[in-house]
Formats: C-alpha cells, structure tokens, sequence
C-alpha cells in the first residue's frame, strides 16, 4: 500500500512542478507577450482574413466559435461518411451507418470522444489522422479559448479575438507539446506507421498524445489505453496521465496571473486539489480492499478483475479518477470491474460537471461558474453585496451562473430517463437491475459531461446514437455561450475597492466554502440517482 500511495504522491509532485511552468507560459501566450511564433500567426491571420488587433464583443466571440463549430462538424461528418474513398485505408474499410457518424461527429466535436465503435475494424488511418485526431486539436483549443475570454472579462479587459486566440492556442500550447509528447511515447512502442495490411497499427503515437492532452479520450484502439500499442509501459502510463491533467492544473496559476492575483489561483486550484486527492485516496484504498463478493468467495486481497498487470492497483485507481475529473474519459482499466465504492468515485466526478480540473479549459470555466455561485451565497450570508475580484455579482449574473451550473446535469438527467423509460432506450440496457441502470445514467453522465468513458454493457442503437449525440452537442455549446455572456456582463463593470465587510476570496474560507457549493449541488442533482444504481448495487453485493 505505502509504494500506490508514493506513486500517487510522486504524480502530484511533478503536477506541482509543471503549474508554474507552464501556467505562466499560457499567460504570456494569451497576453501578447509571448511571440516567436509571429510569422506563422500572421500567415494563419491572412489566410482567414481576421483582423488580429481588433477584440470582439461577447456575442461576436460567440458567433464565431458556433460557426467554427459548425463548419467543423460538417467536415468531419463528410469525411466519416466517404471514407471508402480516401487513401491509407489498407483494411478496405466502409463508412459507418449515418447514425453512429451523427454520434462519432457529435462526440469529437464537442470534446467527448465517446465511442459505440471499435476503432480498428470501423475506421481508416485517414478518418483517424484528418478526421478524429484534427477534431482533438480543434475542440480542445476551442474549450482553452472560452475560459481564456471569461479570465479577460474577470480582470476587467477585453474579452479578445476569438480567432486570434484559437490560432495562438494552437501554435503555442498544443501543438508544440503534442509534438514532444508523440516523440515520447514512440521512444516507449507507441507505433507511428500507416502500413500493417491486416495488423490494423496507424499513427498511434500522435493521436494517443493530444487525446490525452487535449482531455479528449477516444482511442484508435477498442480497448483504449489498456492495449499496449496505446499505451506499452509503466512510463507511458505516466506521461498520458500527467498529459490529461497538466494543462487544466495549469490553467488555475494562469488564471492567477492574468487577473493579478496569484492567491486568487491558488484559491481556485485548491478547492480542485481537496476533492481530487479525496477521490484517489477513496478509489485507490476500495481497489485495495476487494469487493463483498471476493470476500464471501474466500478470496483475499485487491480487486484485479477488469485490471491491466502492467499497471496495477495504484496507476488503475489514479487514472480513473484523472479520466473522470477531466473530460478525458480514456481508460487503462475496464470502469465497469470496480469495486462498489471504487466506482462511485467516476460516478460523483462526474455528477460534479467538470469543476474537479475538468477538461482543457471548460474546468476552469466551470470552477470559475460555481466561485461566482458561492460568492453570492456568501454575500447572502454576510447581509452584503457579493463582489467578485471588486466586480458585483447582481442579479442577471447570477441568473446566467444557476443556468449554467445546472444545464449539463438536466441535459444528463432528462437523457438517462428518457433512455431507461422509454422502449427505444431500453433496447441498449444489457444488463438487469442496479447494474443496468447504473450502466445507463453513467452512459448519459459521461456524454452530457463531454467525457467519453463508459461503464460497459450500454450498445448503441439508432435512438441511442442520436439521444446521445444531441446531449453532447447541447451541453457542451449551451455552458460555452453562457459562460463568454458572463464575461460580457463582467467586463464592463467598474471594480469597486474593497471595504472591511469585503468577503475575501482568496483564503482558505472561501476554498471551503467553494468546495462545499460544489459538492452540495452535485450531491443535491445526483445523489437519488447514484442511490438506484451503484449504491443499491453496493449494498447488493454485502448482502449477497
């Protein structure tokens, strides 16, 4: 037990590590400040007609993430669609049916990257390489460029060009790390090959790096990053953990120095930092002890079952609940073999709306979201206006702050019904009882959430490729127009200097006070449902 708990710890450390580093590089990147890159930027600038000095209004800088978005999902959907005609398809591989491209299209768009396919018998080298693998450039940058534009209206400037942003985004963050990170894994066996004839291989190298960078999740493999020529050894391991998580832990010393305020992010990275290590601490020590059933059977020892060798209970445990803070959803380890506990822990990871680290950029939106919620609670609570960073939380805020923080929750909550209540649904549920279920409402968390892994057991349908599909797209665009509205409000508001009775939010208090909003919402929207699936199942398990 004491080597899983040093492996955990060193894993942190070296996220501590990074923060700063590459914390402070982001910040330069989105001030300006930051421009060996300047004549690419100018060439990407030309060839899109945009104007990089001139900044947009919240609502402009949303216009052009939907058409972005928009005319993304089109190509991609296209290139999924024809790729019985396109080259390095040496497997001779047709197009998927159009619903599971609706919902393949939908998924890598929006960030999830959840899968009702196998990865090497559905699609080419091509369709990965300028289909899945573009998309987890782009979706990430896009996520990263929404909490870049509510960090500017928090401070006061101008929320920025939304074009200029994804360009630097790309030029300056992900591209540059995905290359050193491909160069990695292809040192550790990753393949980076377009031959293979019946040996299905690809450029695995440089899609597993910006899957796991970009918090995408999506394999080429059906089996993820269990499979070794995803993911080869202990040190591969590693570096795809550190990838998922290196940029969303960043984002909070980015944010600290962008508003002027280090504590201010190290405020928000706390609160983050406190239910994460509680989760891992939980999962791993569930993992340990083995589930009621191996007890019963005279089986003693850590719960193996669904398990990769090579990695053990430690490096398991960790990477489930790095893949369900983040909106990575990669998996090393089957989800659906944990423990009762174990697997509650993915379970309120998610029921938390990415607010835990979350993905590239939409954690710190989020987090950012719910500092806002507590702000005014506290305001409430202290008989004061509440204030955020000297900026007054009215009411139109907070009407924007309660329709984000519970859009993606009702998005999830109204799919998973639909799914269990209807016979459409239905026809997806493998499984009977509390396992069923919780195979169901962890399917439509996990999409809604904009995650991708899954609990097994839940086969795609056409209703369930387009139910599916819709969740995804609405609740990943919906949370992003609310959030650059948000900044809109925020930006032009005069900064009022703080007085004696000022709430500060900065100090251990208000991270307790944050940590207990989140919880208490998540627990408060999910809690009756986690009670009908791994709960039930749990107490199922003891008594039988």
């Amino acid at each position: 037990m004491a080597q899983g708990f040093l492996q955990i710890a060193v894993f942190c450390g070296l996220l501590l590590l990074a923060m700063p580093l590459l914390g402070g590089y982001m910040a330069r990147v989105f001030t300006g400040e930051t421009v060996f890159l300047a004549g690419a930027e100018r060439m990407v600038y030309r060839a899109l007609r945009v104007d990089s000095v001139a900044s947009m209004g919240w609502k402009a800088y949303a216009r052009a993430l939907v058409v972005f978005s928009a005319v993304c999902w089109l190509a991609l959907y296209l290139v999924l669609r024809t790729q019985r005609l396109h080259p390095f398809n040496p497997q001779g591989l047709h197009a998927g049916a159009w619903d599971l491209t609706f919902n393949t299209t939908s998924s890598f768009v929006t960030n999830t990257n959840w899968q009702y396919y196998a990865g090497e018998t559905t699609l080419s080298y091509f369709s990965q390489m300028a289909g899945l693998a573009v998309q987890n450039f782009l979706s990430a940058a896009v996520g990263l460029v929404v909490a870049v534009a509510l960090i500017r209206g928090i401070a006061g400037r101008a929320l920025g060009n939304f074009w200029v942003d994804l360009t630097r985004a790309l030029l300056y963050v992900l591209v540059p790390i995905s290359v050193v990170g491909a160069l990695v894994l292809v040192s550790q066996g990753v393949p980076q090959a377009l031959g293979g004839g019946h040996l299905y291989l690809g450029a695995v190298a440089s899609q597993e790096i910006i899957k796991e960078l970009g918090t995408n999740g999506g394999g080429i493999f059906n089996v993820n990053s269990a499979m070794p020529f995803e993911n080869p050894t202990a040190f591969s391991n590693l570096v795809e953990m550190f990838a998922m998580l290196v940029i969303p832990v960043s984002l909070t010393w980015t944010y600290g120095r962008m508003v002027g305020s280090r504590r201010q992010g190290y405020a928000i990275f706390s609160a983050m930092a406190v239910v994460f290590v509680a989760g891992v601490v939980v999962c791993y020590l569930a993992e340990r002890h083995g589930t009621p059933a191996q007890h019963l059977a005279g089986v003693h020892g850590p719960n193996l079952e669904g398990k990769e060798q090579r990695f053990g209970i430690a490096d398991s445990s960790l990477w489930a609940v790095v893949t369900t803070v983040t909106s990575s959803g990669a998996v090393n380890a089957a989800m659906e073999s944990l423990t009762g506990i174990g697997g509650l822990v993915p379970f309120s990871n998610l029921s938390m709306s990415e607010t835990i680290f979350g993905g590239v950029g939409t954690g710190l939106y989020s987090m950012l979201l719910f500092a806002l919620l507590a702000v005014f609670i506290g305001g409430l609570m202290v008989g004061r206006t509440p204030e955020y960073l000297g900026k007054k939380v009215e009411a139109r805020e907070v009407k924007l702050v309660v329709l984000g923080t519970l859009f993606t929750p009702l998005v999830a909550l109204v799919t998973a019904a639909l799914a269990t209540a209807s016979r459409y649904g239905r026809a997806s549920i493998t499984a009977s009882g509390p396992q069923g279920f919780s195979e169901t409402l962890y399917a439509y968390l996990s999409q809604a959430n904009n995650n991708g892994s899954a609990f097994a057991g839940y086969s795609g349908t056409t209703f369930a490729d387009l139910l599916g599909g819709l969740s995804m797209v609405f609740a990943r665009f919906a949370p992003m127009l609310i959030v650059l509205a948000i900044a809109g409000t925020l930006v032009s508001k005069r900064v009022a200097p703080a007085g004696l009775g000022t709430m500060r939010t900065d100090t251990p208090t208000f991270v307790v006070l944050l940590v207990g909003v989140v919880v208490i919402v998540g627990a408060l929207t999910f809690f009756p449902a986690l009670l009908l699936g791994p709960v039930v199942q749990g107490l199922t398990n003891q008594l039988f």
